[in-house]
């Protein structure tokens, strides 16, 4: 991110005025007329300098209120929210065919469960004051050559994860030599997978956390509801495996509900005190503020790029009876779900943070997604899935930002 400064300089300069001799039967007028003339320009650069102490503070407040906003590295646009902009209909998606690709697990491949329609599977992102290049798959290949990227969240970093995979492998020649380092299928059971890229030596790999923080089955003489506990204070005891990476993409919230917590006996600890009235809210800001500090204190940000995505959207009609419509088109009306508290809270901790972390907002560019839900098109049709996304799909538009954060490519708006 590029700052700049810029400073407002005011000169005056004083003349010298010459007294020249008046005669003693005009210097009385000529002196009023003198007096006249000076108190005139006297009340005009008063004017002046209390314009320029009024105006300036506030001109200089305007532009270091802009000057907040995203700016990115691409020095042909000063200024871009790539966050604010709208979806447009783009006949050059979709980027991959997730039939070709093995590491799409089988319930996202929504035509190859019985989708018909395909047009969720055109819609590209359009920010209004840029562009989002489309990804030249050999550059980013090569920018990857040798590196570590690590996902670290619940399901929907994975498919994000398996969208990252396929996407890049569409510029491989040899398929066989992008394989699952340990030989497992795609499954969501397996808390780490690993994809190895062996002809560019990199690999891609998944750690879940859905918490980010330790989660301990409850210690004794607690209250019967408690079944166990997120110590709050504790990051969770895999993140030894995420330091050495080059790039490192968190996400965490989807967990975070009363259904997934209080429901099924989760509360809160924090040290050795148990906090049965804590709120979910001051929970994830807790734990949040947890993950700052072992970044602030254990990564080295010459070494590793960090991203945290913020919260995703979904389009649930009753989550309560797993009731669902995928709409064919995107949402015209979005009813509020541009907005999650849980990105709130991810800004605010980040923004209090000592290692630079780039927050991917998706929040509000997924709100209208509500085409592009897994729905009945899944391994089991039985359920309906207005969380998780079909693949190809959105998830693959935040992978392209991801890489143009990498590879420093937005581009200046040509509308």
């Amino acid at each position: 991110m590029s700052s700049f400064n810029r400073s407002v300089s005011f000169k005056q300069r004083a003349a010298n005025v010459g007294s020249p001799r008046f005669s003693r039967k005009t210097s009385g007028s000529r002196m009023f007329r003198a007096l006249i003339t000076i108190g005139s320009l006297f009340s005009f650069f008063l004017a002046i300098g209390c314009g320029y102490v009024y105006v300036l503070p506030n001109l200089t407040l305007a532009f270091h209120n802009n000057e907040s906003r995203f700016s990115h590295t691409n020095s042909s646009t000063s200024m871009c929210d790539v966050f604010d902009g709208n979806w447009v209909l783009d006949d050059s998606y979709p980027l991959y065919n997730a039939s070709e690709c093995p590491f799409v697990e089988q319930g996202f491949n929504c035509l190859a469960n019985g989708r018909t329609d395909d047009d969720y599977l055109r819609w590209g992102w359009r920010p209004k004051n840029c562009d989002i290049p489309r990804v030249n798959v050999q550059r980013a290949l090569e920018a990857l050559r040798n590196k570590r990227v690590v996902f670290v969240g619940d399901s929907m970093s994975r498919t994000q994860w398996e969208s990252l995979i396929c996407l890049l492998m569409t510029g491989v020649e040899d398929k066989g030599s992008v394989y699952e380092v340990n030989g497992n299928m795609i499954t969501k059971q397996i808390r780490f997978l690993g994809v190895r890229f062996s002809s560019f030596n990199f690999t891609i790999e998944f750690y879940r956390s859905v918490f980010l923080v330790q989660h301990n089955w409850a210690p004794k003489n607690v209250p019967k509801r408690v079944r166990s506990m997120l110590r709050l204070d504790k990051l969770d005891d895999i993140s030894k495996e995420w330091i050495n990476s080059d790039v490192l993409i968190f996400n965490s919230g989807q967990w975070w509900v009363p259904g997934k917590l209080f429901g099924t006996g989760c509360y809160f600890q924090v040290g050795e005190s148990l906090k049965l009235g804590m709120s979910i809210a001051t929970a994830f800001r807790t734990a949040l503020q947890t993950w700052a500090s072992w970044v602030d204190s254990t990564i080295n940000p010459e070494k590793t790029r960090i991203f945290f995505r913020t919260f995703e959207p979904s389009h649930w009609r009753n989550l309560t009876l797993r009731q669902c419509n995928v709409t064919k088109l995107p949402l015209s009306e979005i009813e509020g779900k541009d907005y999650s508290p849980f990105s709130d809270t991810v800004f605010e901790v980040v923004n209090n943070m000592v290692v630079p972390v780039t927050v991917v907002h998706i929040t509000p560019m997924s709100a209208s997604r509500s085409d592009a839900h897994v729905g009945t098109w899944s391994d089991r049709p039985s359920l309906s899935d207005c969380s998780h996304w079909c693949l190809p799909g959105v998830p693959d538009i935040w992978n392209e930002i991801v890489l143009a954060y990498l590879l420093g490519n937005f581009g200046a708006s040509s509308g």
